[in-house]
């Protein structure tokens, strides 16, 4: 389950998972849940009627914290350590795929993992606790490099500023932990007002979405589920921010084959055999319910599109919106 980086005394509850299995329903056969986390949706799927689902993650802890519960389920619940990405490579004819994007709850509420920046922790924020951290990160890249993915993946206006702090703060002592990281962040922005988000929420995005390469991640897994839905399989995806809900509702439109207007007093022209239609034509969010009993699920979006029986194809990541280092003026 993904949510926001913010502290919760209810941190494992499933975002929109009401919504999502009201508008997959009714829910059946083989589901893969590409983001498995603390198996929220998962069970919401099994309980609701899946025959069977795929629980993907890349993160070990995943899989080590539903030890307890899994044997529940038998056979009818398989666990594929992985990237969700290469889901064509652990299933294919799937009725159902699920997405829920970003940092998982039992990631952030682990200080050594370094997701939070509200606890003191090595700088680490790897999902897969694998490869690079975002120390390496932060103490190696270039200055406009760091600036680039402050702007381009946290979209922190200040993102500049900030990379210049962390360069000259890096040339005396390695930057190493999360707190010194929010004190070099802190350093250089205002007070935040009563409401505002933490200053260090842009620039710890920016950097977990590099670390982690999240959002060629998202890209390539929305094709690979376009490559292994069945006709009339679902695919459902929860974001979190704007560039991921700019990314997946490009990507619906584009293969529902709405390809917009030449003018706005043009008629809307449609694609030859659009791989998808869509099911929700505009993002389904939380209701006043779940923001009660869940202050992460603020600013989740859920879409939902059918897969059509047109062939697979491919898209370019730019034609839906993913962000591009490097694109700025110096």
């Amino acid at each position: 389950m993904a949510g926001a980086q913010t502290p919760s005394d209810k941190p494992h509850i499933p975002v929109l998972l009401r919504p999502l299995l009201a508008a997959v329903a009714p829910v059946s056969g083989i589901w893969l849940d590409g983001t498995f986390g603390a198996g929220g949706y998962t069970r919401g799927l099994l309980e609701a009627g899946a025959e069977k689902v795929i629980g993907v993650d890349r993160d070990p802890l995943a899989f080590e914290m539903a030890a307890d519960w899994v044997g529940d389920y038998g056979d009818r619940l398989v666990m594929q350590q992985g990237v969700f990405s290469r889901m064509d490579e652990y299933a294919q004819d799937l009725d159902g795929v699920v997405l829920d994007l970003g940092v998982s709850s039992m990631q952030l509420d682990q200080a050594e993992r370094g997701f939070s920046f509200m606890k003191d922790g090595p700088l680490d924020m790897r999902m897969s606790q694998e490869g690079e951290s975002a120390a390496d990160l932060v103490n190696s890249a270039t200055e406009a490099q760091l600036a680039d993915i402050l702007y381009y993946y946290g979209e922190e206006r200040a993102s500049r500023r900030i990379a210049s702090a962390i360069v000259k703060a890096r040339a005396e002592e390695p930057i190493t932990t999360t707190l010194r990281l929010v004190e070099i962040i802190e350093s250089c922005l205002p007070r935040p007002k009563p409401g505002q988000s933490h200053p260090a929420t842009r620039s710890f995005q920016g950097l977990r979405i590099a670390v982690n390469a999240e959002y060629e991640e998202l890209f390539q897994g929305l094709m690979a589920a376009e490559r292994v839905l069945k006709p009339g399989g679902q695919l459902a995806v929860v974001t979190f921010h704007s560039i991921e809900d700019r990314m997946v509702k490009r990507f619906f439109q584009s293969r529902a084959g709405k390809t917009g207007r030449a003018n706005r007093f043009a008629p809307e022209r449609e694609q030859e055999q659009p791989q998808f239609t869509l099911k929700t034509r505009k993002a389904i969010g939380p209701d006043e319910q779940e923001l009660q009993d869940n202050p992460r699920a603020r600013s989740a979006k859920l879409r939902v599109a059918i897969r059509t029986d047109a062939p697979a194809g491919e898209i370019e990541a730019r034609a839906i919106g993913m962000p591009q280092l490097g694109g700025r003026a110096r």
